[in-house]
């Protein structure tokens, strides 16, 4: 228990520096943009009929007139109170405007992290299991298909599909327009959240399936497999005995890894169905010159994905008994 509570605490130290150095580098893209806070949210049209005390109110609200240095400074000293600052957009504090957003995207983006996962398991098992032969290619030819399309081309494909051509589905939005959200049932949720997660979930089963491919017909073709099938064990029984045993640590890893290409998706697939979740005020946070509320959602998104690490890294020794006993010996 000891070795695993020092192993966290050096994984949350290396979570506080890398949360240190990607906000610092979100900050600095954000002040190297050519966008101008100003003619952006006003208007170049807005502002030649503004006062120059206006413009200066509007300046030191969009902090314009505060150094560089300062600005990430001070927001640095308010988050480590706790406090991620107000969006400016929004006029909320940037922790409600994240929470209200991420309620949206969280089922949306774990069914996709969930489905593509398991889909993407299968899919590797059954290719490696069949290395070479028609399954295997099949299920390769999908895999490289898929990895090289476009999230947001395909979203756009799936929408033209079965909302435009078909009718089945609803065209955007998390919720019918014009409802009452009072009147709005959760089967309205789940229809117009089954095009982005379907979206999610097909990018993300490539890269998983084709792993796990290789690590099954690895497991497959080593000495103890061998040494099985000379021993009469089924293919059946080699497959979950020794198969699954052994992609196991491999499939966490991957799992866990997608967390951060599930929530890089939803950027672009939330632009394309007009879905109001977190990938979505990020998109409006960085076009708005938003620099509080875009900070806040890459610290909180970074964390997460840390977090997932985190869990796959713990999982390891429940899975595999050797890392267990070689991590207590330490």
């Amino acid at each position: 228990m000891k070795h695993r509570l020092q192993f966290t605490a050096k994984k949350l130290l290396r979570m506080a520096l890398l949360l240190l150095g990607v906000s610092l580098a979100a900050f600095l893209l954000m002040c190297a943009s050519p966008l101008d806070p100003l003619q952006t949210n006003v208007g170049q049209t807005a502002l030649g009929s503004m006062s120059q005390e206006q413009v200066e109110k509007l300046e030191e609200y969009w902090g314009v007139d505060t150094p560089p240095a300062e600005r990430y400074l001070g927001w640095l000293q308010d988050v480590l109170h706790g406090d991620f600052g107000t969006s400016l957009l929004y006029r909320q504090p940037v922790l409600t405007v994240i929470g209200q957003r991420l309620a949206n995207s969280f089922w949306l983006m774990l069914a996709a992290w969930i489905i593509s996962g398991v889909l993407g398991l299968v899919l590797g098992v059954t290719a490696g299991a069949f290395r070479g032969r028609w399954p295997d290619r099949l299920i390769r030819g999908y895999c490289l298909l898929i990895s090289s399309t476009p999230a947001f081309w395909l979203a756009i494909l799936l929408l033209l599909i079965f909302s435009v051509w078909l009718g089945w589905l609803p065209v955007g939005l998390s919720v019918p327009a014009g409802v009452d959200a009072a009147a709005v049932t959760l089967a309205d949720r789940l229809r117009h959240a089954v095009l982005p997660a379907l979206t999610l979930s097909i990018t993300g089963v490539a890269n998983i399936a084709l792993h796990t491919r290789e690590k099954m017909a690895d497991v497959l073709e080593s000495d103890y497999v061998l040494f099985a099938r000379a021993r009469g064990e089924s293919e059946r029984s080699i497959l979950l005995r020794h198969g699954l045993r052994n992609v196991a640590l491999p499939a966490i890893t991957l799992q866990f890894g997608s967390i951060s290409e599930i929530i890089g998706g939803s950027v672009l697939v939330e632009q394309v169905f007009s879905y109001p979740g977190l990938g979505q005020a990020a998109v409006t946070a960085g076009l708005g010159s938003d620099l509080p509320l875009l900070l806040g959602i890459t610290v909180i998104t970074s964390a997460i994905v840390f977090g997932g690490n985190l869990i796959a890294d713990l999982l390891y020794g429940a899975v595999d008994p050797k890392i267990r006993r070689r991590a207590a010996g330490r």
